[in-house]
């Protein structure tokens, strides 16, 4: 019971400090305010259908992430040091430009969006480039190659919660993309604009710190493997 109990602990632990980073990088509610002034022109229904759409491949594009990305690093002969602190040098400085940007600078880049869209196929957008740069971006698979790295795989018990919160995660955060997209229309009107602006800036804020643990994790193991290595 107590071995369950951990395990049972354990599993919760890491589906929530992979949750609450990749939401924090994915940010599905600013997301959803994006899709929404990208998809105007579609009715209702052809939203919806979009939406069901992009969780699901963003619930792909996480799954392959979380699960072959270690394996990647082994390919190209990448230390997990340096990716942590690379990928958290990358999310934190995401969430500095986030953090810092004018928010007539971001009304700018969302409304040159849409026009690129007015032709496109529903199936096609659905993809590229709703969920890939937009949903799911490099932050976000960095982020979910450095949870990879993470975790140690010492036993059956290990290799099994590993990989039960790797879907649990995926699952979340796709889940949570498609509620905030479908719900784009009345999140936008019930926010308006000075709370969609302070979403954002929290969501960054958050994302900045996320970052800057990441990055100190990967220093820290990169000292730690420096003294083990001395005589």
């Amino acid at each position: 019971m107590i071995i369950d109990g951990f395990l049972v602990a354990t599993l919760l632990s890491s589906w929530l400090f992979g949750y609450s980073a990749l939401i924090s990088i994915i940010n599905p509610p600013a997301g959803a305010l994006i899709f929404q002034s990208m998809t105007q022109w579609l009715t209702a229904q052809d939203r919806a259908r979009l939406a069901r759409a992009i969780a699901l491949n963003s619930f792909v594009v996480l799954v392959v992430a979380l699960f072959l990305g270690s394996h990647v690093l082994g390919f190209f002969g990448i230390s997990l040091e340096a990716l942590r602190i690379a990928g958290g040098l990358a999310v934190a400085v995401a969430g500095w430009r986030m953090l810092n940007e004018e928010p007539e600078a971001a009304q700018r880049r969302d409304a040159r969006a849409p026009a690129a869209l007015d032709t496109a196929p529903i199936e096609r957008m659905a993809f590229f480039p709703l969920t890939l740069p937009l949903t799911t971006g490099p932050g976000s698979i960095a982020a979910c190659i450095a949870l990879s790295a993470e975790r140690r795989a010492s036993g059956v018990g290990d290799v099994l919660v590993n990989g039960l919160s790797s879907v649990l995660i995926a699952v979340s955060v796709a889940a949570s993309v498609w509620i905030a997209y479908a719900n784009a229309a009345a999140l936008a009107r019930r926010l308006g604009p000075q709370g969609t602006l302070v979403a954002s800036k929290l969501a960054a804020f958050l994302l900045l710190c996320i970052g800057a643990q990441i990055m100190l994790t990967g220093a820290t193991d990169a000292l730690r493997a420096v003294g083990a290595a001395r005589p």
